[in-house]
């Protein structure tokens, strides 16, 4: 099995933070979103993962190395591949071509799920799909009476089906979809001046693909600070059913209140303070007498005096006497 995640977007909704690390690897729960992604898949595949392509832009040598790291803690040869132009969803996933053969997993990193399921080998492909109430945003799928999926509707604004695209694919013959991808650039087929996705599947399915759902028991997004914020909050509670420990041994928790669940990482220092629920601490970070809940701040950060909730903050910045809802980038200096 091989997972080709393309990630090259800028996350330009989840600015400031994207502004210096890319969205893929940005912490949630104290590890970055696309490690969760890849190890969830690896979860519900019920085989080992040889490779896993990860398709970026300019990310930079450092950002590199960590990708094929994840990719080795998995066990798996990991590739990095380039999308330098911002040509569309099929396009990002040509450019992982080389691994576009056998079983394939493709996963866009901007989403995390949870699923009951596992892969079975007598389909020829599954595409994770999410019940929602308003599908006029999303792309969707169509089913027959088979509950096989027989098209792809992109923002239906009249009903069409409720189910719909996390961005999370599964192709038993990877070659097929890479030569369906290839036609649409061959021929010039673009939508919104990108090379979309559902257009390469929709060509499968006329040929007689035969793509069954794999419904996710919930959809986390990342895609704003709000979401992202929820996310955390979620994966702190699939943490601690997990049993997992999420306080480090390391912290330096001086008179104050934990409330589970929450990440603390390395060498964080909280004092005179109440943290939680639902709060992770990047390593280095200080907290001096205040009270946070619902939040997500990253490493080094130093909060002093404030009363924060729902807030994101970045790496190394510095808050003081502040009782506000906050999404502010790394380096980043907010005082009251």
């Amino acid at each position: 099995m091989k997972i080709i995640v393309p990630m090259a977007g800028r996350g330009s909704r989840l600015r400031p933070h994207t502004l210096t690390t890319p969205k893929p690897l940005i912490p949630v729960g104290g590890k970055p979103i696309v490690h969760r992604l890849v190890e969830d898949i690896a979860a519900v595949c019920n085989e080992p993962i040889e490779e896993i392509g990860f398709v970026i832009g300019d990310f930079g040598s450092e950002v590199e190395r960590e990708l094929i790291e994840v990719a080795e803690k998995l066990g798996a040869k990991g590739h990095i591949f380039h999308q330098t132009e911002p040509l569309g969803t099929a396009h990002a996933v040509l450019c992982a071509e080389p691994l576009l053969n056998g079983k394939v997993v493709v996963a866009f990193a901007d989403t995390l799920f949870k699923a009951d399921f596992t892969m079975e080998d007598n389909v020829d492909g599954v595409l994770w799909v999410k019940q929602i109430e308003d599908p006029s945003s999303f792309g969707v799928i169509k089913m027959n009476e088979n509950k096989e999926i027989i098209d792809f509707v992109e923002k239906p604004q009249t009903f069409v089906s409720d189910l719909a695209m996390i961005g999370i694919y599964y192709f038993k013959k990877g070659e097929e979809l890479r030569t369906e991808i290839n036609y649409l650039i061959d021929n010039n087929i673009i939508k919104g001046g990108e090379y979309q996705l559902p257009d390469a599947l929709r060509r499968l399915t006329e040929k007689g693909t035969k793509f069954k759902p794999g419904e996710v028991s919930e959809w986390l997004d990342c895609g704003n600070k709000n979401v992202t914020v929820h996310t955390n909050q979620r994966v702190l509670e699939y943490d601690r059913e997990k049993g997992l420990s999420t306080i480090s041994n390391h912290a330096n928790i001086v008179n104050s209140v934990i409330i589970p669940p929450c990440f603390i990482g390395d060498h964080v220092t909280v004092t005179n303070s109440v943290i939680g629920p639902h709060v992770s601490l990047g390593s280095n970070s200080k907290v001096k007498s205040s009270v946070i809940s619902n939040s997500l701040i990253q490493n080094g950060t130093e909060i002093d005096s404030s009363n924060l909730k729902n807030s994101m903050i970045g790496n190394y910045c510095k808050v003081t006497g502040r009782s506000s809802d906050l999404s502010i980038g790394d380096y980043s200096t907010s005082k009251e």
